[in-house]
């Protein structure tokens, strides 16, 4: 029995204040190391997004290799039964990015802190700037394809009735006229709706309560396999949660995204 028991995904400050002391639960801080200096949510652990991402030229946002996320979940203290929150400063991009690591490596006890830290620190609630102890374990992980779309599963699905490719760059990047590959342009079919429209400034970056009318509108529907992707599957780990946490059956990230269709000298490309 664990305290989160019954909690949706997308979970308020409130009630992870009310479960800081709880046995199972792993709080993971994603904001950048100066921001967790400064001042994180008690008890938080603080973990490097980079380590989140494999790296590499030309597709940096692919996932790690399963080496490297294990020595990632080692440093974090990994163990089947914790229940994982996790959160940042940017209300939520590197935080859903991590939520899809855990679905990569099947561990399904997790929420999303809405707002994040912007939320927290918007309710008055108090910061820390002490390190917690982790005590280091050692998993053995096993890797699921199914949270991840590649390139090659994508582009079969292109011009499928029941596929809807949610794109969350920019709008001059997916029209083509921002380059941060070698060509520009959106992959065939996407629609476009920029990742950080889903928040409320005025809520402190929480998701928008409209969210779900938004996305319907868009045609971005619960009866359809969503596929959402940004340049290197960050800004799109936020547009992740939020298709999960509104019940969509089918939600898979493009890790690859933008950098890596685009990089490619035969992908199909709209402009």
């Amino acid at each position: 029995m664990s305290a989160f028991d019954n909690l949706p995904l997308v979970i308020e400050p409130a009630e992870l204040a009310e479960r800081l002391d709880a046995a199972d639960l792993i709080l993971l801080d994603l904001s950048g190391a100066a921001r967790y200096a400064a001042g994180h949510i008690p008890g938080a652990r603080w973990v490097d997004a980079k380590r989140t991402q494999l790296g590499q030229p030309p597709a940096p946002g692919l996932l790690p290799q399963r080496d490297q996320l294990e020595a990632l979940f080692s440093d974090i203290g990994h163990r089947p039964d914790a229940t994982y929150v996790v959160y940042d400063d940017e209300g939520g991009p590197w935080a859903g990015r991590f939520i899809w690591l855990l679905d990569v490596i099947g561990h399904t006890r997790y929420h999303f802190l809405n707002g994040g830290l912007h939320a927290w620190i918007g309710e008055g609630r108090e910061l820390s700037q002490e390190t917690p102890p982790v005590q280091r374990s050692q998993p053995s992980l096993t890797l699921h394809e199914q949270p991840t779309a590649t390139r090659d599963y994508l582009q079969s699905r292109l011009g499928a009735s029941d596929l809807a490719i949610w794109d969350v760059r920019g709008a001059d990047e997916y029209r083509g006229e921002k380059l941060s590959s070698a060509r520009g342009g959106h992959i065939p079919g996407a629609v476009n709706f920029e990742w950080t429209a889903g928040m409320d400034p005025q809520r402190h970056l929480r998701i928008r309560t409209d969210i779900a009318d938004v996305l319907q509108d868009l045609g971005i529907t619960p009866d359809k396999e969503v596929i959402t992707h940004c340049q290197t599957h960050r800004r799109s780990g936020f547009t992740y949660v939020v298709a999960k946490a509104l019940g969509y059956p089918r939600v898979k990230a493009y890790a690859g995204s933008w950098a890596e269709w685009g990089n490619l000298p035969d992908t199909p490309i709209e402009r």
